[in-house]
């Protein structure tokens, strides 16, 4: 088993990671960090330039997540995936028997995260596995 997080360097996600390390730690199971890269609405050569962007932005994000977690002792595993977050994290938790997925949330409203699709809110209607939703810090 594992558990998995979404992790973008978000407010939100800095905290759920916090809360990831000390759960996988707790379980002595690995950390699977989850970066969905699919890009919003782009075609053709756009859709190349922004994707690679993405994923620069997502292999940075996550070495700063994988430094952390083996400050720990976690062991980590890194997937960069072409999909939308939610689907990235539902395609991970199912590959690598996760016991949790873990996110970061942004303090929007319940109404907010149904009318725009916040991954959160998509996780918690269909994921299989537990989620675990970490609000952001204050201030």
């Amino acid at each position: 088993m594992a558990v998995v997080l979404g992790y973008d360097e978000s407010p939100g996600s800095v905290r759920a990671l916090r809360v990831a390390i000390e759960v996988a730690a707790a379980f002595g199971e690995p950390l699977v960090l989850v970066f969905g890269a699919a890009p919003p609405g782009a075609l053709g050569e756009e859709y190349r330039t922004h994707l690679e962007a993405i994923r620069q932005s997502g292999r940075a994000a996550l070495a700063h997540a994988v430094a952390a977690a083996d400050d720990a002792g976690v062991p980590t595993a890194v997937e960069i995936l072409d999909r939308k977050p939610a689907e990235a994290l539902l395609d991970a938790s199912d590959r690598h028997d996760a016991r949790v997925i873990v996110v970061g949330s942004y303090g929007e409203s319940p109404l907010r995260g149904a009318l725009l699709g916040s991954t959160p809110h998509k996780l918690l209607h269909i994921s299989r596995v537990p989620v675990l939703c970490v609000p952001a810090e204050d201030g």
